[in-house]
């Protein structure tokens, strides 16, 4: 028998996208649906999680003014 879920679609660009199903990947329970390539469902008790993990991983992988010092002064 089908059930419902609560979801919340969210539209982004394809790498925001990339990152979502990243978060999936480990635990496979944050995507509901992918829908094209800038919009999925995601389940909405995890909202906040996938924000939080998004935030963490463009952290990581943004370009800090500060690192460009260090390297000029190489």
């Amino acid at each position: 028998m089908p059930r419902a879920v609560k979801g919340v679609l969210v539209e982004c660009d394809p790498s925001i996208k990339s990152l979502i199903i990243n978060v999936d990947s480990k635990n496979h329970n944050v995507v509901l649906a992918d829908l094209d390539d800038e919009h999925l469902v995601i389940e909405e008790r995890m909202v906040e999680h996938v924000k939080r993990e998004l935030d963490l991983q463009l952290a990581e992988n943004t370009f800090k003014p500060a690192e460009l010092d260090d390297i000029q002064r190489k």
